[in-house]
């Protein structure tokens, strides 16, 4: 294995990376309007067509953490982790039927906003300060600490040179506006799906040539389900299955993907709806658009999410037979630490065992994830910072021209932040592995006071805050006190809990009236094109076959 790149792959690098300053630079000087305007800026109002919505949306979705994570949840539980991609693609659709004519249509350009036009002030100066601590602290900073992680052993720099490269280039495309992240996240969409289709490849093509006759992709596909039937199961059930747990040990497959509890108590849609349907900088792309290129948008970041497994799942499996048949050197060196199997390994370990050019080709998909994620984060944070925070409590009179510049301020301080943190990360050891797990703790409240705010006209405000109050304190109890109930169940036991809390408080306040801040419904929003309806069929039909072939 040999750790590094070559000049023909730093070459390549330089092609992809030249492509994306330049076209960058050509959205920023002939797309959308050329006055500074706060509301092009933040959300390219009117600029995105449906395929730059839906290829920026996954952009911002995919970053190292799924690239390492993911495909180190492939080695470890096989293919049922596709479980996560397969139900967000489907989630996606569900929200662009009734979850964007919600926003589009009561003109909601911020989840804080939501809050505030639904509710009232208190909970959306509560959300949006929540908001930013988790994508500065967490989501930033833990984008920037995993992606150097992933290029210190790709390229053998060290870790801050890695970080503070994938930063300026970040903000080199974030100060754009949310244009230029749009336009350009075509770009780094096309190089992190050839770049990742050609890793795949690459692995199964390794496997064939290193377990089987040196027949090809497809043998290795049969060596996956010859060496490691087990892996290919999307519904576990209790006790069916030990895993490694990346600790020296094993650990129950159900306590990670509990089988079909996770859609019976919700766990899955909780984790999907809230994601993409109640967080900044993944709404934030369509909101500027019309409802119709905001539903088509979506539609294809469906199609885009439920290709993934083909990019992030196929090369932890690889890897996983790889090592199970002890039939690479490098692939059992790499994932085995201190004679502990670290499933995360796996996907580094295959990048550096890619040839000359390939090698290249990876670090710019790799690299474009990474960056892409980080810049429409980014975009949200000064978004949200700008027009819930600095322009409601610290400066009302600000002109489009000001809140642009403030708000590319905003962007620059906030990478800083998350930059200087970054190298601390180290010390949590194999704590963040959970980081999903604890973001987890707060999303349940979040879904039910959105949902109970779009659709039940007698949810008050009191009822909302007290759900949003309740889901951290429920979810910590519930951690330490009942650690038999895997995460995502726990996360639909709290949600249930959260609907409960605001339903009963709601009518208790109402007494039989609307909320007097209810949003206006019509059943016309709800209505899709023809095309959206033959498109979401295909989807869920692929979706359906999956786990039926599979289950």
């Amino acid at each position: 294995m040999t750790l590094g790149l070559e000049s023909v792959d730093y070459f390549i690098f330089l092609i992809y990376f030249v492509i994306v300053a330049v076209y960058g630079y050509w959205v920023y000087t002939h797309k959308g309007k050329q006055t500074a305007d706060s509301k092009d800026f933040f959300l390219a109002e009117g600029s995105l067509t449906w395929w730059a919505i839906g290829a920026s949306i996954i952009a911002s979705n995919i970053s190292a953490e799924q690239f390492i994570g993911m495909s180190g949840q492939a080695f470890q539980l096989g293919l049922a982790i596709s479980v996560y991609e397969l139900v967000g693609g489907f989630s996606l659709i569900i929200i662009a039927v009734y979850f964007l004519p919600m926003y589009i249509k009561n003109k909601i350009y911020t989840m804080p906003q939501f809050l505030q036009k639904r509710y009232d002030g208190r909970l959306a100066t509560i959300m949006a300060v929540f908001w930013l601590l988790l994508y500065i602290l967490v989501n930033l900073t833990s984008i920037i600490y995993l992606g150097a992680l992933s290029l210190e052993k790709m390229t053998g720099f060290g870790f801050m040179a890695c970080a503070v490269f994938l930063t300026v280039f970040a903000v080199f495309i974030t100060l754009g506006g949310m244009k230029v992240i749009g336009y350009t996240d075509v770009i780094q969409v096309v190089c992190l799906v050839v770049g990742g289709l050609a890793t795949t490849y690459l692995a199964l093509d390794l496997l064939s040539d290193r377990v089987g006759t040196g027949a090809g992709i497809f043998e290795g596909l049969g060596l996956i389900r010859e060496k490691a039937d087990h892996h290919l199961h999307m519904i576990f059930s209790k006790g069916q299955y030990q895993v490694h747990d990346g600790k020296g040990g094993f650990t129950d497959a159900y306590t990670q993907l509990p089988g079909l509890m996770m859609f019976v108590i919700g766990g899955q849609w909780i984790v999907n709806f809230n994601y993409f349907g109640c967080n900044q900088y993944i709404t934030q792309r369509a909101l500027g658009a019309d409802l119709n290129t905001a539903r088509n948008g979506l539609l294809f970041a469906s199609f885009l999410k439920i290709l993934m497994p083909l990019i992030v799942v196929l090369p932890g499996l690889a890897a996983y037979v790889l090592f199970q048949e002890n039939a690479e050197p490098a692939i059992v060196r790499g994932i085995t630490e201190g004679g502990i199997v670290k499933p995360d390994n796996s996907y580094p370990v295959l990048l550096n065992l890619l040839p000359v050019g390939l090698k290249g080709l990876a670090f710019a998909a790799l690299t474009a994830a990474i960056v892409a994620s980080l810049a429409g984060k980014a975009n949200s944070i000064a978004t949200i910072y700008m027009l819930d925070i600095h322009r409601k409590f610290f400066n009302t009179n600000l002109t489009e021209k000001q809140t642009v510049w403030r708000g590319r301020i905003a962007i620059v301080v906030s990478f800083l932040i998350a930059l200087v943190i970054s190298p601390f990360l180290k010390n949590f050891g194999q704590g963040f592995e959970y980081i999903q797990e604890y973001t987890g703790f707060i999303s349940p409240g979040i879904l039910a006071i959105f949902l109970l705010g779009f659709f039940w006209r007698k949810a008050t405000s009191n009822g909302a805050l007290a759900a949003a109050l309740l889901s951290i304190p429920l979810s910590a109890y519930l951690k330490f006190n009942a650690t038999d109930i895997p995460f995502l169940n726990r996360m639909g036991l709290v949600f249930w809990a959260c609907v409960a809390l605001q339903v009963v408080i709601s009518l208790a306040e109402s007494k039989g009236h609307d909320s007097p801040k209810a949003f206006a419904v019509e059943a016309s929003w709800f209505r899709v094109s023809r095309s959206f309806l033959i498109g979401a069929a295909v989807i869920t039909g692929l979706v359906i076959v999956v786990f039926s072939v599979f289950y």
